[in-house]
């Protein structure tokens, strides 16, 4: 079904209405609604490799690993767990309140809105729609206009399986989705830049809606002097150049050991031959994805021209063939600081390559930029280890690794200050659309905070300045 602008007010106020009804749903109606969800996903495999192909030139494999898998993973994490995080939770009173019992209640916020990202078009609107159906909300989501096939199968699966009531999807542009801004959701779930972040609080700041943000930045990997590069390098190559660079969590910029910086550059070189290399050059691989659109080629090719403008050099790749939306692996040295692959967030296929001489320089450079979505370290070294953890600050880290913490469903997943606001996946993504209801009980006749009601006599004065110092 279609949606106008004009009737997005009335879609709210039926999702209102059922989102009153579902306070009223037995926990089984929600595991039904993901059960349903799960075979819609398997049935469809192939029209989502199929879209996402369309959308992004993606391999059908990392179809599979990053749009799929994700989502069936988060489905059936929640399925095992959802008795157990739905369950009001019995709190041990504090010494002021013996005599009492405490739980905290998990209720569902109400309506809430998703708004996607076309990187992972699938993934990053299924994903959060889960966590919101687990905790019996209602969704509206708004998935991205810049990649058209998936969006339009995430459509079709919604209207397939979901009432409007309950699930809508709204397609458009940013018109679309300043008018859905416009309404009083209880709880707004964004994926997306640190840019358009900002607009979106601003308008949750209207109504107060509370709001989980998923943004980016610059995520560093820090490889040391004692790192193993050959391991080291198979997985950056991978986090890096996997969806043709286009990942919030890829490593944005590698911070190397002076002593280690020949070696990874030409360790890149191999390595990125093994994975992607064709019979007629990297544009002819079927492993390696496409630019999104020729927007955003246009922005790669300008940082990328900056930088070579200023005096760096290209290690690997730079090539573009702008009619396939093709820019190659491209690995940059010799970068100068103040270069735009080394100040904005490049969300694409380019890794600059910056030497250091000892840690507290690396840490320094992390520090003198804005807290990143996720750091990397790759080291033998456990002080180094230790030093980097206590001195930078990110959402997240993964030692001698890279991305996969963000398929680690025990583990929050979220960022910090300009990197985001709020946690997802697994039991945070429950918390993340639930509302924490604290719940006291008291039994009648009996409340010891009645020794502190009026009068304030001299007595009275005395219990309290005697609470205030013991409790």
């Amino acid at each position: 079904m279609s949606y106008r602008i004009e009737d997005y007010p009335a879609l709210f106020q039926l999702q209102q209405e059922k989102a009153l009804a579902l306070r009223q749903a037995p926990l089984q109606y929600r595991k039904k609604n993901l059960r349903r969800l799960l075979t819609w996903i398997y049935d469809h495999r192939a029209d989502i490799a199929a879209a996402v192909r369309q959308d992004l030139g993606k391999p059908a494999v990392e179809a599979d690993l990053s749009e799929v898998q994700p989502v069936t993973g988060e489905i059936k994490h929640t399925l095992a767990n959802l008795h157990r995080w739905a369950r009001p939770q019995k709190v041990a009173p504090t010494l002021l309140m013996v005599g009492t019992s405490a739980r905290v209640y998990y209720e569902p916020k109400g309506v809430c809105l998703i708004i996607a990202p076309w990187n992972f078009p699938f993934n990053l609107t299924v994903a959060p729609l889960v966590s919101a159906l687990a905790a019996g909300n209602t969704a509206i989501l708004k998935p991205s206009e810049r990649s058209p096939h998936t969006s339009a199968l995430i459509e079709k699966m919604v209207e397939e399986l979901f009432e409007p009531a309950e699930v809508a999807v709204v397609q458009g542009a940013v018109p679309e989705t300043q008018a859905l801004l416009d309404l009083p959701f209880d709880h707004i779930f964004f994926t997306g830049s640190p840019q358009v972040g900002k607009i979106i609080m601003a308008a949750a700041a209207r109504h107060l809606s509370s709001v989980t943000l998923e943004l980016g930045g610059k995520s560093p990997a820090i490889v040391d002097e004692t790192a193993h590069i050959k391991d080291a390098v198979k997985k950056l190559t991978w986090g890096k150049f996997l969806n043709c660079g286009q990942t919030c969590i890829a490593p944005d910029y590698v911070l190397v050991h002076a002593s280690k910086a020949q070696e990874l550059q030409q360790a890149l070189q191999e390595q990125v031959k093994e994975y992607y290399e064709a019979e007629d050059g990297i544009e002819r691989s079927a492993n390696y994805a496409r630019i999104i659109d020729a927007k955003h080629l246009a922005r790669l090719q300008t940082m990328l021209d900056d930088a070579l403008q200023g005096g760096a050099e290209v290690v690997l790749g730079g090539k573009v063939i702008e009619e396939d939306k093709f820019l190659a692996p491209t690995v940059l040295t010799e970068v100068k600081p103040d270069a735009q692959v080394l100040e904005e967030e490049i969300f694409g296929p380019l890794l600059p390559i910056v030497p250091y001489t000892n840690l507290d320089e690396a840490i320094g450079i992390i520090n003198s930029k804005p807290k990143p979505l996720a750091l990397y370290i790759f080291s033998r070294s456990k002080q180094n280890t230790r030093q980097i953890l206590r001195q930078t600050s990110s959402g997240s880290v993964a030692i001698n690794d890279n991305v996969l913490q963000y398929s680690h469903l025990n583990l929050p997943f979220g960022g910090i200050n300009n990197s985001g606001l709020g946690k997802a996946h697994g039991h945070y993504g429950f918390l993340a659309f639930s509302n924490e209801k604290a719940v006291l009980k008291q039994r009648i006749g009996l409340t010891g905070i009645s020794l502190f009601y009026p009068p304030y006599t001299k007595w009275v004065q005395k219990m309290v300045e005697l609470v205030v110092r013991l409790f």
